[in-house]
C-alpha cells in the first residue's frame, strides 16, 4: 500500500471522493504541481501571497473538505516559517556584529 505523506489525509479524502488531482486541476485550473504541494503541506512550492489562501480554498471546496481546517494548518506552518527566517536573521545580524567588534 502506498504511503499517504499529505496533511490532515487530503489525498485519501480525495481518492474517497473518486477525484483525481487532473480532474481537480481542470475545474479550477490550478496546475497539478500545485494541488500536490497543498496535499503534502508543502506550501512553498505555491506562489505565494492571496494566492495560496485562494488556491487552498479552492481545492477544499472540490473535495468537499472543510476549509477552514486546511487554512488553519497553513497559516499555522506560515506562522512557524516566517519565526524560522526571523530568527535566522537575527542570527546573521548577531554574527555580522560580533565580527565588527573583533575587528576593531
Amino acid at each position: 500500500m502506498k504511503h499517504d505523506n499529505s496533511i490532515l489525509g487530503l489525498a485519501s479524502i480525495r481518492r474517497n471522493r473518486g477525484l483525481s488531482l487532473e480532474q481537480i486541476s481542470q475545474t479550477t485550473k490550478i496546475s497539478v504541481r500545485a494541488l500536490q504541494a497543498i496535499e503534502e503541506g508543502e506550501f512553498k512550492k505555491l506562489p505565494g501571497g492571496i494566492y495560496n489562501t485562494s488556491y487552498i480554498r479552492q481545492y477544499a471546496r472540490a473535495i468537499e473538505f472543510d476549509e477552514s481546517e486546511i487554512l488553519a494548518y497553513y497559516h499555522s506552518r506560515a506562522d512557524i516559517e516566517a519565526e524560522t527566517t526571523l530568527i535566522n536573521a537575527e542570527k546573521r545580524m548577531n554574527l555580522r556584529d560580533f565580527r565588527f567588534i573583533v575587528q576593531h
